[in-house]
Parts: structure tokens; sequence; C-alpha cells
């Protein structure tokens, strides 16, 4: 008998809400006939120590089941038991023997759905009805969280405009992980963790994070093993939520149940304190519950017909747009309401001051898959008042060939991965044939893709790294991907890599060929920083990180995936030129405007093209070469950039510059600290009209009166 008095509850909040006389409880689920909700007194408790059987008189407002129990607290565990037809032809799949998450859970226990369930695995299924755990002690419990205990100290996002915006993608377990981050072990690989390393990451200049799902999810889901070491390989990377309110439990130092959540707006107020942005990569477009032959765990046993996209006519199956087993029913009212729920309490919660949306062209998907032109969880994102200052990132394609890249549908608050930015970029300073005229129009801001539809140069996220693929390092190094230690035969990760090795596969000790791997390296970073739109550089690339010519490193929770600090020292020089680069676009507003080239006519900055000549360039027969001057009336600067991608050396014609002279701000084919030259300390050259461009290198100059 329960010492616990309950009352009817309160369908308004879903989830756990703490209440003047304890806990409310609510969840929805259209469909149940039976739902139980069960107590725990702690995380590795085996089985509950009480349960409440909510009546469907007494605990149902429509198709939300809720319950308030007075004198609970916060840090209670708490899972579901819901029952309902199982009919997997009409996409209803529920099952009383499965223990089920809340959606809504603020935060979880220790433990793993995957093991428990590979565990029950092992002994069969037969042994237990249904599939029913008999022993929960290492099966996660979602935990009441008190929302208001915590001192913000006056803590609010702080939302820098695009324009002002740099962004740095990272891990945020990879980052301190290594023992190489000198990183205390029992804070290594934590938000406290990360915290320690603010001072490294404002020397850089970035303004904003930008972390790998930080969402709860199941890192043990991945069953594959080194096919070398023989070690489990884990899902590293995260793509794969289990709680959408949740910051990822074992990110924690302290794991006390629910400690997760202060830990996390611990480090969010030290990044803010310290002038850093952050921005979440969040995956709202599938699920851990995986296809037809996945584990019930959480939606699929609530609402599977609601929660999941599944085939008109044979809805035992899934719709699979994100190469994970399912795709979220995102565009039904029940699934748009608790993405945008989810996103406001991570904005007022947990102070977060942006989004990047994983395959974010699910989102524009209806319940069958067909493309919507007006999507409504997509416009809602944008138009919602709440979220109005918040940055939303789309990646603007999907696993099912879908491709939005310049169109993404939903308003014009939208920013987009630019694909088309990497790849162009890539192919130029490759040196690939006929690759100049796209690598000027990315510089340029990408009007191609963004101008007809009446959105500025700031919507593109300009990138050539990213977690997905090789590291800027590997880039210059791999001419194949590496990927025999994921353990699925190197089939994994994109073959289209447009890289180059430069005449050595891996790992070099030939200092020539060092010496044109870095040049080329200062180089796209040059292009990085210095072209419109918004920048976005990958974790380590300022120190030539390397995951060995693995391009696809989701599932190495290893050196391979994490930050090697040792590299900070060696190749300090690079960071260095990556910290004085990202000051020159911070300090000088000509490089990242606000609207296209040529939109204004009265405009004080505007770009003009030049070949080897200072002439105009035929761009039909331009190859290889790439010059632009960039004015800056207000500032009475001008800005010359030349880059070389010829195998011989050229002798070029500067643009003539009446009553000022040109000073070297950075030549990358110079060895540090020669490669690039600080603010004030620019050098003047001593030949103003003519300057030598070594085979494969960048030149930046500045004009000075």
């Amino acid at each position: 008998m329960s010492e616990y008095i309950t009352k009817s509850g309160n369908p308004y909040s879903l989830g756990s809400t703490i209440t003047a006389e304890g806990v409310n409880f609510a969840i929805y689920s259209r469909d149940a006939t039976r739902v139980t909700l069960f107590l725990f007194d702690a995380g590795d408790a085996k089985n509950a120590s009480v349960s409440f059987d909510l009546d469907s008189e007494k605990n149902r407002t429509g198709d939300i089941w809720h319950i308030e129990i007075c004198g609970l607290k916060a840090g209670a565990l708490y899972l579901y038991k819901v029952d309902g037809p199982y009919d997997p032809p009409k996409g209803l799949r529920f099952n009383y023997h499965k223990y089920l998450f809340d959606p809504y859970a603020k935060a979880f226990s220790s433990g793993s759905v995957f093991r428990s369930y590979n565990k029950l695995h092992k002994i069969g299924f037969n042994a237990n009805e249904g599939g029913e755990l008999f022993d929960l002690s290492d099966f996660p419990k979602c935990v009441v969280v008190d929302d208001k205990d915590f001192d913000w100290e006056g803590d609010k996002p702080l939302n820098y405009p695009l324009d002002k915006t740099v962004i740095y993608e990272t891990h945020l377990q990879g980052f301190t992980a290594s023992k190489t981050s000198n990183t205390a072990p029992e804070i290594a690989g934590t938000y406290k963790g990360f915290t320690s390393k603010i001072d490294y990451l404002k020397e850089l200049g970035i303004t904003s994070v930008e972390l790998l799902p930080v969402f709860e999810f199941d890192e043990n889901e991945n069953g594959n093993s080194n096919p070398r070491t023989g070690e489990s390989l884990v899902n590293y990377w995260g793509y794969s939520t289990i709680g959408f309110f949740a910051p990822k439990t074992s990110y924690a130092a302290n794991k006390t149940p629910g400690a997760s959540v202060n830990e996390f707006k611990q480090m969010v107020k030290e990044l803010h304190k310290a002038g850093i942005e952050v921005i979440l990569d969040v995956v709202y477009n599938h699920t851990a519950e995986g296809n037809e032959h996945g584990y019930t765990f959480e939606f699929r046993g609530l609402q599977n017909n609601v929660y999941y996209s599944l085939p008109s006519y044979e809805k035992q199956y899934y719709m699979n747009y994100s190469g994970c087993g399912n795709s979220m029913n995102c565009n039904h009212p029940v699934v748009y309401q608790m993405i945008l729920d989810s996103l406001r309490y991570w904005v007022v919660q947990m102070h977060v001051d942006g989004f990047r949306f994983d395959l974010a062209s699910i989102l524009t998907r209806n319940q069958v898959g067909a493309v919507t032109e007006f999507p409504a969880i997509t416009t809602a994102i944008n138009e919602d008042p709440i979220l109005s200052k918040t940055k939303i990132i789309a990646e603007p394609w999907d696993c099912g060939g879908l491709y939005q890249l310049g169109g993404f549908p939903g308003g014009n608050r939208w920013s987009e991965w630019n694909g088309r930015f990497r790849d162009d970029m890539r192919r130029f300073i490759r040196g690939d044939e006929g690759a100049v005229t796209a690598a000027a129009t990315r510089l340029a801001g990408s009007s191609d893709c963004y101008n007809h539809s009446g959105r500025t140069p700031l919507a593109s996220i300009n990138f050539v790294t990213a977690h997905d693929g090789f590291t800027l390092n590997d880039l210059v190094s791999f001419n194949i991907k590496h990927n025999e230690e994921n353990g699925e035969n190197n089939r994994d990760g994109s073959d289209d890599n447009l890289s180059y090795n430069h005449g050595f596969e891996g790992h070099s000790v030939n200092p020539k060929i060092e010496h044109l791997r870095e040049k080329k390296i200062r180089s796209f970073f040059i292009y990085l920083m210095l072209s419109q739109g918004v920048p976005m550089m990958l974790f380590g690339d300022e120190v030539r990180r390397t995951q060995n010519g693995n391009n696809n490193a989701y599932c190495q929770n290893n050196e391979t995936g994490w930050m090697d600090w040792s590299l900070v020292e060696k190749n300090a020089g690079l960071f260095r030129f990556v910290k004085i680069l990202i000051a020159l676009r911070k300090n000088n507003p000509v490089f990242r405007r606000k609207e296209f080239f040529g939109e204004n006519n009265m405009s004080a900055q505007e770009i003009n093209w030049y070949d080897i000549n200072a002439k105009t360039p035929d761009w039909e027969k331009q190859n290889r070469f790439l010059a632009f001057k960039l004015s800056d009336k207000n500032a009475q600067t001008d800005f010359y950039v030349a880059t070389s991608m010829e195998i011989y050396d050229l002798t070029i014609t500067l643009p003539a510059l009446p009553g000022k002279k040109w000073y070297r701000v950075a030549d990358t084919d110079f060895e540090s600290p020669k490669d690039i030259l600080e603010s004030g300390k620019e050098e003047l050259l001593p030949e103003q009209r003519r300057y030598v461009l070594v085979s494969g290198s960048s030149v930046i100059l500045m004009s000075k009166a």
C-alpha cells in the first residue's frame, strides 16, 4: 500500500512538474487503455518501490494522462508502462511488458537501455513473457527536476548577431577526455571539464561553441567491435536521441540522478561570462528506437502512429529518411508541440543561444514523407516569439535524397550549412581545373543560393570541415578514407572527400610535403574566415588534429575522436595564424557584410576581382588563380587577397592605390611567425606593383595611407 496521497493532477504541463504539494505527472497517449506510473528508490534499483494505475476517468483529460503525487520531491525516479492495442499493420505497438521513458523527462539516471535488453537477449526473450525486464538495475530512470534550483546570477543568452559570429564545432566529451588535456580525471570529458578550457577558446577568439548532441542518448546502441583491438564500439557522436529535454547524464562529473542539469547550466553560465555562446546540435529527425526490429522504450510504446512517419498502407514499417531506422512525424501537432516545447525549454531554462538541426529536411516532410511547401514546424520555429533571437541553423538535406540548400522552407531567419561552400573551396584549394568561378561565388556569400529568396549572406554557414568527414589535417594528408576500425569493413563514410595527400598517404616526415600541407591548411582558413557568411570551424583544426584518415569517427570514443592537446604546443604557429585571422575578421566589417555586393549602390564596401595582371578577369579562362580587393570606404582601408594553386610560382601585378601603400598581412608560404602579422605590425611591401606568389600559396595585403 502506497504511503503517498494522490490527486487527479492536471494535463497542462507534460512531463513531471514540481507543485506546491508534490509532483504532477502528465503524459500523452491517445489509444492507451491503461497507464501505470512506477517510482523507484534508487537509480540502480532492480524493481519499482511503488506503482500507480491511472484511472481513465479521474486521471485523463482528452489524450493526456495525469496524476499528482503529494509529498514527492525533486530527484524522484520514475518510469511508465502503457497498455493498448498491439496492431502493427495499423501502426499500433502498445506492450504493457515494456517500461517506458517520459518524452518530457528533464534528466535520466545512469544506465543503458541497450545494455539491459542485450543482457536479456543473451538468456532468451522466451524466458520472460513479452521481453519484460526483470532486472532494472542498469535501466535508466526518469528524474524529477526542480527548474528553479539554480542561481543564474542574471545570466541571459548572448544572442550575438550572425555577422559577429564565429562558430567552433566540438564534441563536449571529446574536447577534454584525453589525458593530454591535463584535466583532472574526475572531470575529464564532462561539462566541468569543458568549462576548464574556456581560456583556450577565448584566446582563439571564437564567439560560439556548437556542441555535438548533448541531449540524452545511449552510447551502447552500437553493436560493432573494433576489428583490430576487439574492443566494443559505441555511439560516440550521439545522433540518436532518447531525451529531448535532458542533458546527457554521463557528461556530468556528479553521477547523482539529476545533477547533469545544474552542471550543464553552470557550464553555460561560465561560457557566457567569457563571452561565448552555446549552440546545440539537435536531432529531432529520428530517435534511438530504430525500425520495426528495434527496442520499445518510449515513443513506440506511447503512440507509435503519431510520433513516427509510417507508410500509408504498411504501417508496421517505418519511413527512414534519417538512415537510422525511423523518421519522426515532425509536422503532426503533438510532435510539433513537443519539438517547440523542447526548444523553448533549452532557451528559457538552460539559456542556450542557438540550435543546429541535424538532417533538418526531415522536418519539412509530412506523415508519409512528402515534402511540404510550408512546413508547420519549421515555420513555427522561425516565427516563435520566445525563439526570436535564437540562432536556428538547418542542415538542409536528409538521407532520403532531399537537398534544400538555398531554399530551406520556413522563413528567412533560417541559416543553412552550406555544403557547396565546403565542396567548392575544397576543389579550388586542391587545385582542380575550372574551380575558380565557383570559389569566387562562395567567397562573395553564395548569392546564387540565397539572393533569390530574399536572404542575405548571413544565411550561409560556411565550413570546410565538420564532425562528419575528414579533419582539416586529414583533408590534406589522405586521398581515401581509412575507416577500418569502425567495424564496417571500410564501407561507412563518404568516398567523395575532395581531398589530396600531396604525395604521401598519411603522416609524413618529408619537410616539402609537410610545408605544402601547412600552406593549404592556412589557405583554407583564409577563405573560411574572410568569405562573406558565417564561418564554422571544426575543433582541433587550428592545431592539425588528425583522425588518421577516419572520416566517420561516430563510434570512436578514444584518441581518434578526441582533442589531442599535445598538438597545441607542437603546432602553436598554426594556432597563432588562426587566432590572428579570426581577429582580422572580427575587426573589419568588410569581411562580414549584411547584404550581397552590388545590392546597395550607396554601399561603402565593394569588391573588385583581378587576374594576375590586375585586370578584370576573363572567368572562362581564369584557372587556379583568384584575386580580389575589398574596399571599406568608411575605414579608408582596402584588403587584397590572392591565391594561386598553379604548379609554378607567379609574379602578379597589384592593383594601384593612389595615395596609399600596400602592407603584407599574411603569406601562407612563410613560416611562423612571418606567415601572418599582428594588427599594427603589417610590413610595407618594398615593391608596390609586383608580388611573387609562390605556388600553392595565398597572400593578404592591406592598404595604409
